[in-house]
């Protein structure tokens, strides 16, 4: 049974009756709400007589674009995730895990409260070092997280991998950059036509796709990441998979470089991060974010005008060619 926040209270007990997580004769609904815009799939907040909680549930496609067809199988990589980290330095920077029914592919998990997510730093034009330094570590004790054996994600990595490494940077494309901001497809076509630049990006899109031996979160930005006054949540891991640690860093400093407008925050990254990393690759991966968040389909709530946008295309570019490390 599909759910979403039209579907009826009544009915919405019944299905979570039958894969038996509630009790109706204990237990009754009162409430259901979308707890924010939910990207890949339905994301509800039910409130009962007795607690709060958070279904999610996966489609076979995005949530917020139904032309986009995905695999309805990445929410057992979700669960999986959950699972996995088992370090008790991660457990309260993430939800529990509350049932799971695959079935239905319906992952309930505990409601963080009272949290927004971090695209505010986008408006605020600031990430701080103490922001950053929790960023860092929780992403450290993902990728120090040995799972003996983890699903190989690649449908959705590969329908990924179209986002980041190649629809971005098509000469020809269906997606007007025009209608999001005036100027921004000229600016665009600077990059979709260097093809020395999208050489290198093609060579990190394998690498991509190659199977890595470090646990990755898979889409580590201000979306998935959930404050609550000073303390970061982590959410949606849907697009994890056993990689290499830069891309979940080189993703965090893209956006630290996206929030604000300056390619200083990457020292801070690099000395803050307590495993080993390839700088080149770090670099470029930040780069590849940076580029493919303002020309490609995957857009941020991102206000800057035309000529920071031109800037950070160009400091995007420095990095892809390693030249702004």
């Amino acid at each position: 049974m599909y759910l979403d926040a039209t579907t009826s209270i009544a009915d919405i007990g019944i299905c979570l009756n039958n894969i038996g997580f509630i009790d109706p004769k204990h237990e009754q609904i009162l409430s259901v709400e979308k707890p924010g815009e939910g990207n890949m799939n339905v994301v509800l907040r039910i409130r009962t007589n007795k607690r709060s909680f958070i279904v999610k549930q996966s489609r076979p496609f995005v949530q917020k674009y139904p032309q986009i067809n995905a695999p309805i199988e990445r929410i057992d990589v979700e669960y999986q995730f959950y699972k996995a980290v088992t370090n008790k330095a991660i457990e309260p920077h993430i939800p529990k895990i509350l049932a799971y029914n695959a079935d239905n592919h319906l992952l309930i998990l505990d409601d963080l409260g009272d949290c927004k997510d971090m695209s505010y730093l986008y408006d605020e034009r600031n990430i701080s070092t103490a922001q950053l330094y929790q960023l860092l570590d929780i992403a450290s004790q993902i990728h120090t997280s040995k799972p003996i054996e983890y699903p190989e994600n690649m449908e959705l990595r590969l329908l990924n991998h179209q986002h980041i490494f190649v629809l971005p940077f098509l000469k020809e494309s269906d997606f007007s950059l025009n209608a999001i901001q005036e100027g921004l497809q000229e600016l665009a076509l600077n990059y979709r036509t260097d093809e020395t630049l999208k050489k290198e990006i093609a060579k990190v899109g394998e690498q991509y796709l190659s199977q890595g031996n470090v646990l990755l979160h898979g889409d580590y930005y201000p979306g998935s990441w959930m404050t609550q006054g000073d303390h970061i949540y982590l959410i949606d891991p849907e697009f994890s998979f056993m990689g290499f640690a830069e891309f979940d860093i080189g993703v965090l400093a893209a956006h630290s470089i996206m929030i604000t407008m300056d390619m200083a925050c990457l020292q801070t990254i690099k000395e803050g991060y307590p495993g080993r990393l390839n700088e080149h690759l770090l670099v470029q991966v930040a780069g590849i974010e940076v580029m493919r968040r303002i020309i490609g389909l995957a857009q941020l709530p991102l206000v800057r005008s035309i000529q920071e946008k031109k800037l950070l295309l160009e400091m995007a570019r420095a990095l892809i060619m390693d030249k702004g490390s």
